[in-house]
């Protein structure tokens, strides 16, 4: 399917959770999701974003980037969190590292 619209696309989202509420933990399986759409969209050669969104937390946001992930949605990570701007310094340090 998503071969059929990917000129019509500048981001797709994976859910790495059940929809419906925050807080939830990762689900492994979707690394193997976002490995399968990366080769998608490497091989449209279109610039398309490929999200993640749901439980993205320091322990898992470098498996998602290594599957190949390039944008990130990590709610309750941060907002569940006095300071703010230490956790994005430390979700964006796994990705550098």
């Amino acid at each position: 399917m998503l071969e059929w619209e990917q000129d019509n696309l500048d981001l797709v989202l994976i859910m790495s959770v059940n929809p419906g509420f925050g807080g939830q933990g990762f689900i492994p399986g979707a690394l193997t999701k976002i490995e399968r759409v990366r080769k998608i969209i490497d091989a449209s050669g279109r610039d398309i974003r490929l999200q993640v969104d749901g439980g993205i937390k320091t322990d898992n946001i470098r498996a998602a980037f290594d599957a190949g992930a390039d944008t990130f949605v990590a709610g309750s990570a941060i907002f569940g969190q006095r300071d703010y701007r230490a956790v994005i310094d430390a979700l964006r340090a796994e990705i550098a590292r």
